[in-house]
Formats: C-alpha cells, structure tokens, sequence
C-alpha cells in the first residue's frame, strides 16, 4: 500500500519530472559541447605553436577529403548541437503535452507517453543535423571554412549574414514562428495529441519541423562565429528561445534582421575595402 501510494504521488508530479529530464538531457548535450570544444581549443593552441611555414604548408595543402570517422564525429557533434540548442526552446510544449496526458490519463484516455512526441520533434532535428553536416562538408572543401570550422572569408561571412536577415523578414519565418511560439494552435491546427505512438511520434515531428523552418536560417551563423564557439552557440540558443518567448517575437525578428543585414553589409565592404 505504501509502495503504491508513493508510485501514485510520482505520476502527480510526471510535469516535474518530465521538466527535470529535459534540463538533464541539456545539460547533458552541453557538457558534450564543452568537452569537445575545449578538445578543439587544445588543437588550436597546438596550431598556434606551430611556424608560419608550417600553417603556410597547411592553408595551402587545400581541402582533406573526410574519412568516416570524421564524418561520423561531425553529425554526433550536430546532433548533439541540436538538443543541446534547442531543448529549451522546445521545452513549453514538451511540458503542455506531459500535462495533458496526465490529465487524459485520469479521465482514462491516456495519450502515447511524452517521450514519443519528443523522440519525433528530435528526430526533425537529426534530419537538419544531416544537412548541416554536409554544408559544413561543403564549406571545408571550398575553403570557405577553417580547419577549426570557423568563417575564412569576409565576404563570405558577409553574404550570410545579409542572407539570414533577410530570411527575418519572409512569410515562411512568420508561419513557422507563429507554431512555435503558440503551442496550444499548433495542437487544435493539427487534430490535437495522439493516443498511438506512431501518431504521437508523426505529431513531434511536424512541430519539429516547424521548429527547423523557423530556425535553419539562424542556425547558419555559426559558421561565421565558429561551429565550436561555445560563446557564439549559446548567444544563437537564447536568440532562438528569445523569439519563441517574447510576446511581440515577430517585430524582435525582423528588428534583429535589419541588425544582421547591416553587419553583413559592412563586413562585406571591409572585406571588399
């Protein structure tokens, strides 16, 4: 009896653990990103000390096609960016759905459990995750990125930054942002939670994918700032949040796009200059 009275307790409090499990789980992906650019600086440091014939040699030996390994480690490293990024941002819904189903639950009518939905809004990340991994495969072999994966061109840097901050401001940000920002919409919109876990999983994904509509774009920044700037990561991660939170997060778009569009504007003229 006392067992099952405690287990009872739990469950009234599945919010509070659901919550307590998504600041794990960020913790968790950040403590990875910590650890790996710390690992990345210690190369660089290595970099440093190398002679200006030696970095000449390297800067001119040109694009290294990646093994698989490497390839591997990138998408892990995008991965687990992702989760690290954008858990936080996603953690509103993840908390609406967990207290729905405990509210289904009592009327007996439980929905699939909340880690379906968060399996398929995590899974729309994997799939960016994918193509980050191949744009940076990409930027690396046209020199247009370091070895230590940040901006090599100023004008590309430039061109990037006018490009994300005009993305502020076209009606594919306006729709994607305004799922975002009202989880309940998103669910009348969309037939409302599942009970199936495969429906639960499709439903995650979709806002999922709403999530990378939104924030692609932004995303983009970091191969100006550098993929591994821990700084620069956590500075997009709170613009994302930023937007998503914020009552008039429309107007904070498009005011942060002019922002963008001006910097872009003038790196590129220095570059040019």
């Amino acid at each position: 009896m006392m067992s099952a009275t405690a287990l009872e307790a739990v469950l009234r409090r599945d919010r509070w653990i659901v919550a307590a499990s998504l600041a794990a789980l960020t913790m968790i992906a950040w403590a990875y990103i910590f650890w790996l650019a710390r690992s990345m600086y210690s190369d660089d440091t290595a970099m440093q000390g190398m002679d200006a014939a030696s970095l000449d040699a390297m800067m001119m030996s040109g694009f290294r096609p990646w093994t698989m390994t490497e390839l591997a480690v990138t998408l892990l490293m995008w991965m687990v960016m992702m989760i690290g990024m954008m858990t936080p941002s996603a953690a509103p819904m993840i908390l609406l759905y967990a207290r729905v189903g405990r509210h289904s639950e009592v009327e007996g009518k439980p929905l699939a459990a909340t880690g379906f939905f968060l399996g398929g809004y995590f899974l729309a990340w994997m799939a960016f995750a994918c193509a980050a991994t191949l744009g940076q495969w990409a930027l690396e072999s046209t020199l247009l990125l370091t070895p230590m994966m940040t901006s090599a061109s100023g004008i590309f840097s430039g061109i990037m930054l006018i490009a994300v901050g005009l993305f502020q401001w076209t009606p594919l940000k306006d729709i994607c942002l305004r799922q975002c920002q009202a989880p309940v919409m998103f669910i009348h919109r969309h037939g409302g939670f599942r009970r199936d876990p495969p429906g639960s999983v499709a439903l995650g994904f979709r806002h999922g994918m709403y999530c990378v509509g939104c924030c692609w774009a932004l995303m983009g920044l970091l191969f100006i700032g550098g993929v591994m700037n821990v700084l620069w990561i956590a500075a997009v991660a709170i613009f994302v949040l930023a937007e998503k939170l914020v009552a008039r997060g429309r107007w904070f778009s498009r005011l942060s796009g002019l922002a963008l569009c001006a910097a872009g504007l003038w790196l590129l003229g220095t570059a040019i200059l």
